[in-house]
C-alpha cells in the first residue's frame, strides 16, 4: 500500500528512512510554531488561534503535497510573509487583520488559477539550469545565515553582524550558543559517519544538552532576557480559541479600505509568495536529485497546486501565507524522496495542536545545527555551476544570485537580482538565444516591483 502510494523503491529509499526524514523536516519547523503567533498576535489576533491555524494550514497543505505531488516538502506560515502583514500591511498601512487575511484568501485563489493555466510551471521550467544550481546553493547559505543566528551565534554590531560573545550572558544566551555548536559538531561527526538520521539525533542530543545544563544551573530561564525554561510541560490546548479567527477574512468592510492600496498589498504577497516557493522547490528540488536531465521537476504543477490550496485555507482558518518551506530540504538531506516525508510532517504538526507545550519547548539552539548544516548540504552544488571564461554570462548572474540571498535576507531577491542580470548580460553579450522569452517578461516584472511595490 505505502510502496504503491509514493513509489519508495524507484526513488531509492524505505519507509524507516522517510519516517526519519518527516521527523528531521518537522524538528527544523516547529519553531515556526511559536514565532507566528508571536509575529501575528501583534495584529491583535489571538495567539492560540494562530497557533491552531498554523497547526492546520501546516497540515493541509502538507498532505496535499503528500499525495498530490508525491514530494517531501513540507509546508506552513511563511517567515517574512508574516512579518510583512503584521508590521507592513496591519503596522504601516493600518489595515486590520481580517483585510490582512483577506488579501493572503485572494492571493491564493489566484495562485490556484495560475498553477490550473501553467503559468507557475512555466516560469519554473523557464529559468536557466545555472540560476536553478545558483538558487539551490543561495538557500544554502541563506539558511545557514539563518542557523547561524537562531543558534546565537551571529548577532549585530556596529558590522551589522559578529560573532557572539560567549562570555557575556553566559548563562543564558552564551550557553545557548556553545550548545549550538556542540550541535553542529555532534550533527557533522555523525553525518560523515553516515549514521541514520543524524541530524535528527544530534537535535535531541542538542536539546537533552539543554536540560542538563538547566538542571545543573549552567543554563538559568530568565523570561525577562528571553531565556525560557527547556523543560517541556504539560497542560490542554483552549481548541475553541480557533472560532475567534476562522472565516474572519470575510469579516471586512471593503468600503472602508482603499482599492489601490489593497490591490498593492496583493501583488506585494503575490510576488514574495511566488518566488519563495520557486526558489525553495528549485533549491530542495535539485538538491534531493529530483530534477529530470532538462533541470525539470517532473511534479511541478501538483506541488504548485498543494500550495496555492494551502494559502487559501490557511488565510481561512486564520493565519498569514503558507508555503513551502526551505527548512524541507533538511528531511532531503536525511534521505526523504517521497510523499511519505512529507505525510509524517503533516501528522506532527496535527498532533502538535495537542501536544504544543512539548513542541514549542525544543529550542531553537537545538534545531539551529540542523540549518547550518544543511545549508552545508546544498552548497555542494556550488561545484555543479561553470564559472570558467566561456561561461562567465550565465556564472556571473548565478553569483550574483547566490550573495544577494543571504546578505538581503530573501530568497526572491535573489531570484530577482539573478534573473534581472542573467536578462541584461547575455542580450549586452548578443547572446539572445540563451534567453528564454519568459524571462524577458520576469525581469521586466521585477523592475516593475522595485520600481512600484
Amino acid at each position: 500500500m505505502v510502496e504503491k502510494l509514493f513509489k519508495l523503491k524507484e526513488r531509492g529509499t524505505n519507509v524507516k528512512t522517510e519516517i526519519a526524514a518527516g521527523l528531521t523536516t518537522f524538528m527544523t519547523m516547529a519553531y515556526i510554531l511559536a514565532v507566528n503567533p508571536n509575529v501575528l498576535s501583534q495584529t491583535g489576533m489571538d495567539a492560540t488561534a494562530v497557533l491552531l491555524a498554523t497547526c492546520l494550514a501546516s497540515f493541509i497543505g502538507t498532505v496535499c503535497m503528500a499525495f498530490m505531488a508525491n514530494l517531501p516538502f513540507a509546508l506552513s506560515a511563511g517567515m517574512g510573509l508574516n512579518a510583512y502583514m503584521a508590521y507592513t500591511v496591519c503596522g504601516n498601512l493600518g489595515y486590520s487583520w481580517q483585510v490582512a487575511l483577506l488579501a493572503v484568501f485572494i492571493e491564493g485563489i489566484v495562485f490556484i488559477i495560475l498553477s490550473l493555466t501553467k503559468v507557475r510551471e512555466a516560469i519554473f521550467d523557464a529559468i536557466p539550469l545555472s540560476l536553478k544550481r545558483a538558487v539551490s546553493v543561495g538557500i544554502g547559505l541563506f539558511i545557514a545565515f539563518i542557523g547561524l543566528q537562531n543558534a546565537g551565534l551571529a548577532v549585530d554590531s556596529a558590522t551589522l553582524v559578529k560573532l557572539v560573545d560567549f562570555r557575556e550572558n553566559f548563562n543564558t544566551s552564551g550557553i545557548c550558543a556553545l550548545l549550538a555548536l556542540i550541535g553542529l559538531l555532534i550533527m557533522a561527526v555523525l553525518y560523515i559517519k553516515r549514521v541514520k538520521g543524524a541530524i535528527l539525533i544530534g537535535i535531541f542530543a542538542t536539546w537533552i544538552l539543554g536540560i542538563i545544563c538547566e538542571l545543573t544551573g549552567l543554563y538559568v530561564p530568565d523570561a525577562e532576557s528571553g531565556a525560557f525554561t527547556l523543560i517541556p510541560s504539560f497542560h490542554m490546548t483552549d481548541f475553541s480559541s480557533l472560532s475567534k479567527t476562522f472565516g474572519q477574512c470575510f469579516n471586512v468592510d471593503m468600503n472602508a479600505v482603499g482599492i489601490f492600496n489593497f490591490i498593492v498589498v496583493i501583488f506585494s504577497f503575490l510576488f514574495v509568495d511566488l518566488f519563495d516557493t520557486l526558489g525553495t522547490l528549485i533549491g530542495v528540488s535539485t538538491k534531493a536529485g529530483l530534477l529530470d536531465k532538462e533541470g525539470k521537476l517532473p511534479a511541478i504543477r501538483p506541488a504548485l497546486m498543494a500550495d496555492a490550496i494551502a494559502t487559501t485555507a490557511g488565510a481561512v482558518i486564520g493565519t498569514s501565507t503558507t508555503t513551502t518551506f526551505v527548512e524541507s530540504s533538511a528531511g532531503a538531506a536525511a534521505g526523504g524522496r517521497t510523499g511519505l516525508t512529507a505525510l509524517t510532517t503533516a501528522v506532527l504538526f496535527l498532533l502538535s495542536m495537542f501536544l504544543a507545550p512539548i513542541f514549542i519547548a525544543i529550542p531553537a539552539f537545538a534545531t539551529a545545527p540542523a540549518l547550518i548544516l544543511v545549508g552545508f548540504l546544498m552548497f555542494s552544488t556550488v561545484s555543479e555551476i561553470k564559472v570558467d571564461e566561456k561561461n562567465y554570462t550565465s556564472a556571473i548572474p548565478a553569483y550574483l544570485c547566490v550573495i544577494a540571498m543571504p546578505l538581503f535576507y530573501s530568497i526572491s531577491e535573489g531570484i530577482a537580482i539573478g534573473v534581472i542580470s542573467y536578462v541584461v548580460i547575455n542580450a549586452a553579450c548578443k547572446k539572445y538565444k540563451e534567453i528564454n522569452p519568459i524571462m524577458y517578461i520576469l525581469a521586466a516584472l521585477f523592475i516593475l516591483k522595485y520600481i512600484f511595490l
